[in-house]
């Protein structure tokens, strides 16, 4: 009886995890402004199910996620970011953190991090054809203005996600297997 239980949960809490993504980036990723905090959002559901059911379960969730959100998801470039970084980033950082200690740990989340961005805004052009010429507002400093900003948040939110994860954990990890048992 135990095992069914925990079949139970394991599918409940990735049914409920997968639907909610998909809600936070239809409704959130309607606004401009959370083109990018609708992903990081959803991302959040897939470090908890690393740390309820590993990393394999959480990697079929960020798949099955993404292909969804590709598809049914009106901000595509919320899901494109979404599936190329924001998505795999909590098992990766993971992987990262228990294999690989101190300034070269940042090092190689930094790498990620910034070839999923390019990859992710060329992928963006093509499809959604976005063009970089029209985000001219600081003329041809722009694009490096906005890289260097968006390394300074993506420090912020790898530590914040790291908080958030610690405070799962601690506080709130007690509550879901309550909750969904």
């Amino acid at each position: 009886m135990n095992r069914i239980k925990e079949k139970s949960f394991k599918a409940s809490f990735g049914g409920i995890s997968a639907a909610l993504s998909l809600i936070i980036m239809a409704v959130f990723g309607a606004f401009p402004s959370m083109t990018y905090a609708a992903p990081v959002f959803c991302g959040i559901f897939i470090a908890f199910s690393v740390i309820e059911f590993g990393s394999k379960f959480a990697f079929a969730l960020y798949l099955a996620v993404s292909v969804l959100a590709l598809a049914v998801v009106p901000n595509k470039e919320a899901a494109v970011f979404y599936a190329l970084f924001f998505g795999v980033y909590p098992i990766l950082k993971g992987f990262i953190e228990s294999r690989i200690k101190g300034a070269f740990a940042w090092m190689v989340k930094y790498l990620i991090f910034n070839i999923a961005i390019i990859v992710g805004y060329l992928i963006c052009a093509k499809l959604l054809n976005i063009p970089y010429d029209e985000i001219g507002f600081l003329g041809k400093f722009t694009l490096l203005f906005l890289w260097g900003s968006g390394n300074v948040a993506f420090f912020v939110y790898d530590v914040a996600f790291t908080r958030v994860v610690t405070l799962y954990i601690y506080k709130w990890q007690k509550y879901v297997k309550r909750l969904l048992k």
